[in-house]
C-alpha cells in the first residue's frame, strides 16, 4: 500500500527533502484492533514537530497522521462493538487503560500514553491507504457527519472540548477570549463557547477577523497589533456595562503562547481562568506572577481528552451546532505544499485535509 514516509529529521523545515511516498506492507490484524481504509486525514501541528524531531524524538521510519477517518475493512477476534463497514474516526490518545489515571477517567494523564501518528511507530500513523487502531481508539462517525468533517474534528474538537468543558468548565454568560480564532483549534473554541451561550471575543490576523464573526464570535480583534489587549479590555468593559457584571475575561482559551502570555493575564478577572495547550508560537514564556497570585488566577494545562469527550463533540456536530471548518484539501503527492501552508499559516482558516488519492 502507499504511505507517506520519512526516515530522517529536517533541520530547516525542508519537508521536500524528507517526505517520500513509499510502498509498504498492509497492517496485520491483531485480536483487539480494527483495520480501516483511510478516506481522509487531517494535518496537525504535531506533524511538524515530528519532522523536526523536537520537542521529542520519534520512531523511524515514520508515518505521521493523528486525525484519520475511514471505513473498517477487518476486525480482530476480540473486537466487540465495531464491525466491517462501519465509518470511524481516530481517537489518537493511546493510553494504558489500567493505571490510576486511566481508571479514574483521566486517560489524558496516563504516564504511558502515546499520541498515535506522532509518537507511534515505526510506520504507524494515518497517512497511508490502510491503518489500524485498537477498538477503544476509534469512534463511530454519526450518519450525517462526513469523513472529511470527522477527520477535521478528531484531534482539534477533542482537545477544544476538553479545554473548555472538561478543564475550564465554562458556564453560560461568561466572557471567553479565544486566542487564534482562525486556526483549527480556534474555530472549534469559538463554536463550543457559543454553544454554551458565552460572549466570545476572538483574536486573529486581519484577514480572518470577519470569518471569526461569521463563525459566531461576538467580537474579533487583530492580535498582531502591539496593543491588541487594550482593545479586548475595552470590549470586556462594553459587555460588562450591557450585562451589569464585572469587566474582564472569565476564561481565556490559549494555544498559541509566545509573547501574548502576559498580556493575556492582565485581561483576566479576579478568580478567572486561562486554559492552555500547544503553544504553537513558543512555549518559553515569562510570567508576571503578580497577575496570578493577586487576582487568584487559575492556570490550567490541558492536552487531548477522553474518548467520551470526542463522542460528545461529534454528537453536537451531528446536531448542526458545531461544524468542522475545512481550509483546503491535498493529495499525498502534495504533502509538502500542505505542511508548508500549515507552518506559515498565511491565509489559513480551519483544517487542512490530505487524502491517499
Amino acid at each position: 500500500m502507499r504511505a507517506l514516509v520519512y526516515e530522517e529529521y529536517t533541520t530547516d523545515d525542508d519537508f521536500a527533502k524528507i517526505l517520500k511516498i513509499k510502498d509498504i506492507d498492509e497492517p496485520k490484524l491483531k485480536p483487539k484492533e480494527v483495520v480501516f481504509k483511510v478516506k481522509v486525514a487531517a494535518l496537525n501541528y504535531d506533524d511538524i514537530w515530528g519532522m523536526r524531531g523536537k520537542p521529542i524524538e520519534i520512531p523511524m521510519p515514520h508515518i505521521s497522521g493523528t486525525d484519520a477517518a475511514g471505513e473498517v475493512v477487518a476486525v480482530g477476534e476480540d473486537v466487540k462493538h465495531i464491525k466491517i463497514g462501519d465509518r470511524i474516526v481516530s481517537h489518537a490518545n493511546l493510553s494504558c487503560r489500567i493505571c490510576n489515571a486511566c481508571t479514574s477517567g483521566r486517560e489524558y494523564d496516563c504516564r504511558n500514553r502515546k499520541i498515535w501518528g506522532f509518537e507511534t511507530g515505526p510506520l504507524w500513523g494515518g497517512y497511508c491507504e490502510f491503518t489500524h487502531l485498537p477498538e477503544v481508539n476509534v469512534v463511530k462517525i454519526p450518519e450525517n457527519v462526513s469523513y472529511d468533517e470527522a477527520a477535521a474534528a478528531s484531534m482539534t474538537l477533542l482537545t477544544s472540548w476538553h479545554m473548555l468543558v472538561g478543564r475550564a468548565k465554562i458556564r453560560p454568560g461568561q466572557t471567553v477570549l479565544v486566542m487564534g480564532g482562525g486556526s483549527g483549534m480556534g474555530t472549534f473554541g469559538i463554536q463550543i463557547a457559543k454553544l454554551y451561550n458565552c460572549d466570545v471575543i476572538a483574536t486573529a490576523s486581519p484577514a480572518k477577523l470577519d470569518k471569526c464573526i461569521e463563525l459566531g464570535a461576538d467580537y474579533a480583534v487583530d492580535h498582531r497589533k502591539e496593543d491588541w489587549h487594550k482593545e479586548v479590555r475595552a470590549i470586556s468593559k462594553e459587555i460588562a456595562k450591557k450585562k451589569g457584571k464585572d469587566a474582564g475575561i472569565d476564561v481565556i482559551y490559549e494555544h498559541i503562547g509566545g509573547t501574548h502570555w502576559n498580556k493575556e493575564l492582565t485581561l483576566l478577572k479576579y478568580g478567572a481562568t486561562v486554559v492552555t495547550t500547544g503553544a504553537t508560537t513558543g512555549y518559553d514564556v515569562q510570567t508576571d506572577l503578580r497577575h496570578v497570585f493577586f487576582k487568584g488566577i487559575n492556570i490550567l494545562g490541558s492536552t487531548q481528552g477522553t474518548r467520551a469527550e470526542l463522542e460528545q463533540g461529534l454528537y453536537w456536530m451531528s446536531q448542526g451546532k458545531i461544524k468542522a471548518i475545512i481550509d483546503s484539501e491535498y493529495t499525498f503527492e502534495q504533502a509538502v505544499e500542505a505542511h508548508t501552508k500549515m507552518l506559515k499559516g498565511k491565509g489559513l482558516f480551519g483544517k487542512i485535509l490530505m487524502k491517499p488519492d
